[in-house]
């Protein structure tokens, strides 16, 4: 903090200047627990100290731990608006609103290079180039680029186009310019003035001016049209189509408005939601939701007030017009803030309004079902699935018949979508013979359950079988059997396209490939399988070792089983020495299975 700012103890506060200002509260440890800003010191801070003015609790309890006043004077209100967010930016105050986001934005970079290139990045290194953004959609902004890369032939490959080693025949055409995506700047088949004309117009897009780009083609089409080249006329009659598509299909009003900055608060007890819209020629180019979290009972219109200006200043905004929900009695200086009653205007209130409940909405209907941050995935899940409570104890079932031998199936078992595994179960396949996985997922399922009610002990959230339509009725048979059908969610998953299926429906439900909820339905399974491989295998090399070891006369199960708990494999036994199997089994035994596996 600036050392040579003014500084008071709070029982002199009347002393502080009838100025606009930015104030700081420090604590006895000399810590900052407060930055405020104030059209006027004197009276915004006094009114901390005053009896006269009621002041809730909270603020009772802030003022107590005030030892020190530090003050910085500015030129206006607005400015001292800006000082206070860079400051809480910076420091981050014990009793300041907090906003909660704490992503990093994207941004499309303009390089300032021979030659430039246009990508998308999240570091912000100023040196490089010009940045576009942030973008609070990945998805927006990759629609950006799409379209750029659509209209202009710009190049994406990273060697330095300079002069000197385009002249010296350094580089050659890469596949792109067979594509016809790059008109060949590196073996000097393009000029870099025309590359730097359709850059200029890239640059338009990227500051949302679509009108001055659609002009550019709108010319040039008019152009080859009179020079009779009408090939290259239906090509920028095609770009100037897609750029009037791209723009109709985000045109929320007239496209002749100016800029707007458009913002919504709804309030909770402890939560502010606050929604902003970036309107540029007539189409939303942003749409951002953030949570404000309340430290001192703050009011609407200061809430609202603090996520204006860090919003502007994290997005860059410099529209000269803010469109709000909340009546403000006057605007700060250098801030138009209106409230507006009717027209497309008072729709984009509407509109903001809009996503700031629907944030609330999601955001409060997670928090009331688990605030433990564990359990995301999971009420995802329930939401993906349309379950009716919370799947917090999941069963899936896997069997495991590789060539028709030693027939087995697994269960694993997750916890809050956790694998509990002192829940896992193996199971040797009894009714069924021969490798019928629809027979022997019943008997599994059935055997399962059946204990389950036998002991008393709690059924599953949801049990999932890997497996498509088949496994997945044999299941349900087997529930049908034990009348819990209907008292638990089932489902199955096909390993092919990953789709999930409930008893009964034709066609199965996709959930999104990128959704954490399928994500922890494909680990169960994974899981399941593993399981079910890892045992089916134990036995096949079981079986394997025991065979051989019973093959040496005068061994039989007892000692065969003694030495695969000793040696493990089949291998280790081979490489003992004479003493350690001896140890193992005695001296006869020992000495005849020594000498049998050395006999060569």
């Amino acid at each position: 903090m600036d050392m040579l700012s003014p500084s008071y103890l709070p029982e002199n506060h009347n002393q502080l200047p009838d100025l606009p200002g930015v104030y700081r509260y420090y604590n006895a440890e000399d810590k900052l627990i407060y930055v405020g800003k104030a059209k006027n010191l004197k009276k915004r801070v006094g009114s901390y100290f005053s009896k006269s003015v009621g002041i809730n609790q909270k603020t009772r309890k802030m003022v107590r731990e005030i030892r020190k006043i530090e003050i910085t004077i500015v030129n206006s209100e607005f400015d001292a608006l800006l000082l206070e967010n860079n400051l809480i930016k910076k420091t981050q105050p014990k009793y300041n609103i907090l906003l909660k986001d704490d992503k990093t934005y994207p941004y499309l970079l303009l390089t300032n290079e021979p030659f430039p290139r246009i990508f998308a990045t999240r570091r912000v290194i100023p040196s490089k180039g010009t940045y576009f953004g942030p973008f609070a959609s990945v998805k927006a902004m990759n629609n950006v680029l799409e379209l750029i890369h659509s209209l202009f032939t710009l190049r994406t490959c990273r060697l330095d186009l300079s002069p000197e080693k385009i002249s010296n025949a350094k580089y050659k055409v890469c596949l792109e310019y067979h594509l016809g995506n790059c008109k060949g700047p590196c073996e000097g088949l393009q000029k870099e003035k025309d590359y730097l004309a359709d850059i200029e117009q890239a640059k338009n897009i990227l500051k949302g001016n679509l009108g001055i780009a659609k002009t550019y083609f709108k010319e040039k089409m008019t152009e080859s049209a009179a020079e009779m080249n009408y090939e290259a006329a239906q090509g920028f009659k095609e770009k100037l189509d897609s750029l009037i598509n791209y723009q109709a299909k985000s045109l929320v009003i007239n496209p002749n408005t100016d800029s707007l900055d458009v913002f919504t608060i709804v309030s909770e007890e402890k939560f502010a939601f606050v929604n902003y819209l970036r309107i540029k020629n007539g189409a939303i180019t942003l749409s951002k939701t953030v949570v404000l979290k309340k430290k001192l009972d703050e009011p609407d219109e200061e809430l609202l007030l603090t996520a204006i200006i860090r919003l502007r200043d994290q997005f860059q905004s410099d529209a000269k017009e803010v469109l709000v929900n909340q009546e403000f009695k006057e605007s700060p200086e250098g801030l138009s803030l209106v409230l507006p009653k009717i027209g497309d205007k008072r729709k984009l209130i509407e509109l903001s309004l809009k996503n700031a409940l629907y944030y609330k909405k999601e955001k409060l209907s997670f928090a009331d079902e688990g605030k433990d941050k564990k359990n995301r995935v999971i009420l995802q899940l329930k939401k993906d699935l349309s379950l009716n409570e919370l799947p917090t104890h999941i069963e899936c079932f896997d069997n495991s018949n590789i060539q028709g031998t030693n027939p087995v199936a697994s269960m694993v078992c997750f916890l809050n979508g956790k694998p509990a595994k002192k829940e896992y179960r193996h199971y040797h396949i009894k009714t069924v013979v021969g490798p019928d996985d629809f027979a022997s997922m019943e008997e599994v399922v059935f055997r399962r359950y059946k204990r389950l009610v036998t002991e008393g002990k709690p059924l599953p959230k949801l049990i999932v079988i890997d497996g498509g339509k088949g496994q997945l009725s044999s299941a349900v048979s087997a529930l049908r059997d034990l009348e819990l059908y209907g008292k638990v969610p089932i489902i199955g998953i096909a390993k092919r396209l990953e789709e999930i299926y409930f008893p009964g429906d034709q066609y199965p439900i996709y959930i999104d490939k990128k959704s954490e909820s399928l994500r922890l339905i494909q680990r169960i399974r994974d899981e399941a399988h593993r399981f079910a491989i890892t045992f089916h295998r134990d036995l096949r090399s079981k079986g394997a070792l025991n065979s051989k070891l019973l093959a040496i006369e005068g061994i039989g199960d007892l000692t065969a089983h003694k030495l695969l708990k000793e040696f493990k494999s089949y291998k280790k036994i081979e490489a003992a020495s004479k003493e350690e199997i001896i140890s193992t089994i005695g001296k006869d035994k020992g000495q005849r299975v020594w000498e049998a596996m050395h006999k060569n």
